[in-house]
């Protein structure tokens, strides 16, 4: 963890609130962890990520629960160790999240997971019976959090979330592209987070060694993951991002760019859990939900823009990342902003799809 990482204050919310009827306590915590107390009063405010880790060491004591307050029942200080100890025995990450979901299932009450394979995308569902909204909200973003850390952690590797819907509605934070991927929904009918189900046939890589390591270091690692704002991955998503896909150079020629051989190259981007072309096909995917979100051009533009020859091939594309077409997907978040009829070039294009 660098000095300069940071998190949103509004994640801090969500560790403290089990204390919120003891401001005094509150405000002691925060102190000992060297969070101001009055950045509470700014969600988007920053902390240093290492206070945010001090923090999250702080609460479990306080608390004596590693769910920090947020389930009526909670885990118990060690719960997560020995979840962690059941899932390196297990031979890939579809066996392992499973085995997860059920351990969580053990310990909490309020929050029930589950994981679903549809074909080649894999979803991670959601179930929350709090009574208290606030818990709520905190509880389910908590628990994804842990759910998708675990996944990068055992599998070695980070694993981009390709879309996140949460059923309570909030500030929208900078942050938020970081955890959950551009194609982020709040207000929606359920909670649930979905990604390529190819990622659950990776082989556990971690151990008993590897694990003391983890737990030693767990609060950092989950605060930061694999989405390591400073990293060469980082790098190369923002080079690509700030550029049309004509102009994106070859895996060769970034190398060159940052004074790296080809396979030095390689090698980085592999220890950061990715390789060149899976940052490509990130960075398009981003890219097509946020114009078919908030923008009007038409998906044929959209196409072009993303390097497809053909508008057929971005939606034969389109529908392989979501399920759905291009014109369903915009007509879903548009329309329900009264942006206004499809284009006639969007509807035509889409006229096979119903």
């Amino acid at each position: 963890m660098r000095e300069k990482d940071s998190v949103a204050a509004y994640f801090v919310q969500a560790m403290i609130h089990g204390l919120r009827d003891d401001p005094q306590r509150v405000t002691a915590v925060l102190e000992q962890a060297g969070i101001d107390p009055a950045v509470m009063q700014q969600p988007t405010a920053r902390v240093p990520a290492n206070a945010f880790a001090a923090l999250w060491l702080i609460q479990i004591r306080e608390l004596d629960d590693e769910f920090f307050g947020l389930d009526s029942h909670g885990m118990p200080p060690g719960s997560f160790a020995l979840i962690c100890r059941a899932l390196i025995q297990e031979p890939d990450l579809h066996k392992a999240m499973r085995q997860c979901l059920a351990n969580f299932g053990l310990f909490l009450r309020d929050f029930r997971g589950s994981l679903a394979v549809r074909g080649k995308r894999a979803v991670i569902s959601l179930q929350t019976r709090s009574k208290d909204n606030d818990a709520s909200r905190f509880g389910e973003e908590t628990f994804l959090v842990l759910m998708i850390s675990l996944l990068c952690w055992l599998g070695g590797r980070r694993i981009p979330i390709d879309r996140a819907d949460f059923r309570h509605s909030r500030l929208s934070l900078s942050d938020d592209r970081l955890l959950w991927g551009p194609n982020l929904t709040f207000g929606a009918e359920r909670t649930e987070i979905e990604f390529a189900s190819h990622y659950l046939r990776l082989p556990v890589v971690q151990d008993l060694a590897s694990l003391k390591v983890f737990l030693r270091t767990a609060p950092q690692w989950l605060v930061i993951r694999f989405r390591n704002q400073h990293g060469l991955a980082s790098q190369v998503h923002q080079r690509l991002r700030g550029s049309h896909y004509s102009e994106w150079p070859t895996l060769q020629a970034f190398a060159l760019e940052q004074h790296l051989s080809p396979s030095t190259f390689r090698r980085k981007l592999e220890r950061e859990g990715c390789s060149y072309q899976e940052i490509k096909d990130e960075v398009r995917r981003g890219v097509a939900f946020e114009q078919l979100r908030q923008s009007d051009a038409s998906i044929s533009d959209i196409a072009e823009r993303l390097g497809f020859q053909e508008p057929s091939a971005f939606h034969r594309a389109f529908k392989k990342w979501t399920g759905e077409s291009p014109g369903r997907y915009r007509a879903r978040y548009q329309g329900d902003c009264g942006s206004g009829p499809a284009r006639e070039s969007d509807r035509s294009f889409n006229s096979d799809v119903v």
